[in-house]
């Protein structure tokens, strides 16, 4: 069992950093995403504006006084959304305990990748890595025993880093802290903890519970106490069961002729089993998406009676999907996606020349990637074909 299995992912700037995907000359500027108008207000601030004093929740006329080189772009909320989902489910391919707060925050429960990743650490740097590759997007990750303090840690790894707080560390990294760090010290709660001196966390820490009850009342006194000593039993409570699971990729040249495509297919399944698997699922129905190099965009699907997620029957399955499309034209794009999903079945005794066997081979591999990297290790095929190099995944 792992003591530290509460991660909290909290994207950076993540407005900022969705408008900087399509406009990259906004990079390393200082940038807000929010209202230009007289009552506009400052929606996200990227870490070069907040060092002029740009903050969240501003108006746009105050951030354009502290910072005069401040660059506001209005908001595109249809684009938030769309890039949330994506954020989304590369936080459900890890784990199905995904608990959102936000747009762009969430807390996961890794608990159950224990077997495949030697700590919550490596879970913890795959994630960050994964959005980095497939969405160019930064995020902080905190890593911890309870929420509350891997929220905090997660605050204390910004911009784009990561915290582990180890359970013996845990008091000290609390002690330090200021006290309007706990939830529920809002203004009045902490004027009232200054006046009597309770300055930081470990002042309150200090405090007997029964004092803080007398103080501030029976449920805040409880509350302030409980989290000053780090105590937070609530558990990562998932709010929606995953719907889909998908790795597509655009690429910098298009893909010409079948063997290719179907090689870059074969990529394609390894890497949906293997998110699959890392997140207990299977899944009923496959999907192909094929972009052509004009932009034509199609979809084909296939619904099988036995739940998969092992590469070969993705692969097989995607094949058939293939040759329901035109693959003499360039292809721009390609995608493979797991839908109608259902949490795995518990592992069957294995049988000569039986599915399962193959099973088992998805299971090793997966922990050999886990382990080492998506390319540990590789299908033959794809050893032998040349693949073109993808803009983005």
């Amino acid at each position: 069992m792992w003591t530290e299995s509460i991660l909290h992912v909290d994207m950076d700037s993540f407005f900022v950093e969705v408008e900087r995907l399509s406009d990259p000359g906004l990079r390393g500027r200082p940038v807000a995403v929010g209202g230009t108008g007289p009552r506009g207000v400052i929606a996200s601030a990227s870490y070069e504006a907040r060092e002029h004093g740009v903050r969240s929740a501003q108006p746009t006329s105050t951030a354009l006084r502290m910072c005069q080189d401040l660059i506001v772009v209005p908001t595109t909320h249809g684009r938030y959304g769309e890039m949330s989902e994506r954020v989304f489910e590369i936080f459900r391919s890890f784990t199905p305990y995904v608990e959102g707060l936000s747009l762009d925050e969430a807390f996961l429960d890794v608990g159950g990748l224990r077997h495949h990743y030697p700590s919550p650490k490596d879970v913890a740097v795959t994630i960050r890595e994964e959005l980095q590759e497939g969405l160019s997007l930064p995020a902080s990750v905190g890593i911890a025993t309870t929420k509350f303090v891997a929220k905090l840690a997660s605050e204390a790894a910004k911009p784009d880093g990561y915290l582990l707080v180890r359970l013996d560390e845990q008091s000290g990294f609390l002690r330090a802290l200021p006290i309007d760090a706990l939830w529920g010290v809002g203004p009045a709660t902490l004027a009232s903890m200054e006046k009597l001196g309770i300055l930081t966390v470990g002042d309150l820490a200090e405090l007997p519970e029964a004092t803080l009850v007398t103080t501030f009342g029976p449920a805040q006194g409880r509350h302030l106490s409980d989290l000053a000593n780090g105590h937070d039993p609530r558990p990562v409570e998932p709010d929606i069961q995953a719907k889909s699971i998908s790795v597509e990729e655009t690429y910098s040249s298009d893909l010409e002729g079948r063997d290719v495509l179907e090689a870059s297919l074969l990529a394609h399944a390894q890497r949906l089993s293997g998110r699959l698997r890392r997140a207990g699922l299977t899944a009923r129905t496959v999907s192909l998406k094929i972009r052509y190099a004009d932009f034509t965009t199609l979809t084909r699907s296939s619904t099988a009676g036995t739940p998969i997620d092992n590469p070969r029957d993705l692969f097989q399955t995607s094949q058939r999907l293939l040759e329901q499309v035109d693959t003499d034209r360039p292809v721009r794009l390609l995608g493979l996606s797991a839908t109608s999903l259902v949490q795995s079945l518990s592992p069957q005794q294995l049988t000569i020349d039986s599915d399962d066997n193959w099973a088992r081979v998805a299971d090793a591999v997966t922990d050999v990637r886990d382990r080492y990297g998506d390319h540990a290790v590789d299908p033959a095929r794809l050893l032998v074909t040349k693949r073109q190099e993808p803009e983005h995944s």
